[in-house]
C-alpha cells in the first residue's frame, strides 16, 4: 500500500525544487534529431525495486514530454522511424531536514555566568526524482539525460498534479538539445 501511495505522489514536486541536472554526449549531432518515439514499455524499465508509477502519472509525463518536444519542432513517429527514443525513470527517496537553534541569555545581576539553550528538530520528507533519457535509435546509445528532484506534495487535485508535471518536464527539457558552446 505504501508503494501505491508513493507511486501516486512521485512527481508532485514542490516549487522549491532544485534546478535540473543535465548530461549529454558531446559527440552527438543533435541537429540530426527530428523525430522521436517512446521506448517500448517505458514504465516497466524502472531501476527501483517494487516501484511502479500510476497509469495516470504515466500519461501526464508522456503528454508533457510529447508537448515539449513537439514545441521544439520534433515530431512523434513510429519507433522504427524515430531518430531518438525517449524513456523516463521516476523514483522516490527520503531525506532528513535538521534545524538547530541556539539561544543565549545573560545572567541577571544576582546570578553568575551566561546560559545557552540549544534546540534541534528533525523532519523526514519524501523527495521525488524524474529522469528523462534520450537515446539515439540507430546506435542505441544514451545521448542526453535530464533530471529534476523536488520535495513531494500529496493530496493535490488532478489539475495541480498535471501542472506540476508540465512544469517539471519543461524544466528538465529546457536544455534539450544542449547548447554546445
Amino acid at each position: 500500500m505504501k508503494n501505491l501511495l508513493i507511486a501516486t505522489a512521485v512527481l508532485f514536486l514542490a516549487a522549491c525544487a532544485k534546478t535540473p541536472d543535465w548530461d549529454y554526449d558531446k559527440s552527438a549531432d543533435f541537429s540530426n534529431y527530428k523525430t522521436f518515439a517512446w521506448v517500448q514499455d517505458a514504465s516497466l524499465t524502472k531501476n527501483t525495486t517494487n516501484y511502479q508509477i500510476s497509469p495516470l502519472m504515466e500519461k501526464r509525463v508522456r503528454d508533457a514530454v510529447n508537448t515539449e518536444l513537439t514545441n521544439m519542432g520534433m515530431q512523434l513517429s513510429e519507433i522504427t522511424q524515430a531518430d531518438v527514443l525517449i524513456n523516463y525513470h521516476a523514483s522516490v527517496g527520503t531525506k532528513i531536514d535538521v534545524d538547530t537553534f541556539n539561544t543565549g541569555y545573560s545572567a541577571r545581576w544576582n546570578y553568575w555566568g551566561m546560559g545557552y539553550n540549544t534546540q534541534t528538530t528533525t523532519r523526514e520528507y519524501e523527495v521525488g526524482t524524474l529522469i528523462v533519457d534520450v537515446v539515439d535509435r540507430a546506435s542505441n546509445q544514451l545521448v542526453w539525460r535530464g533530471a529534476k528532484e523536488g520535495r513531494l506534495r500529496k493530496n493535490q487535485s488532478p489539475e495541480a498534479r498535471t501542472d506540476a508535471i508540465t512544469k517539471t518536464v519543461a524544466d528538465i527539457l529546457s536544455n534539450f538539445p544542449p547548447d554546445k558552446q
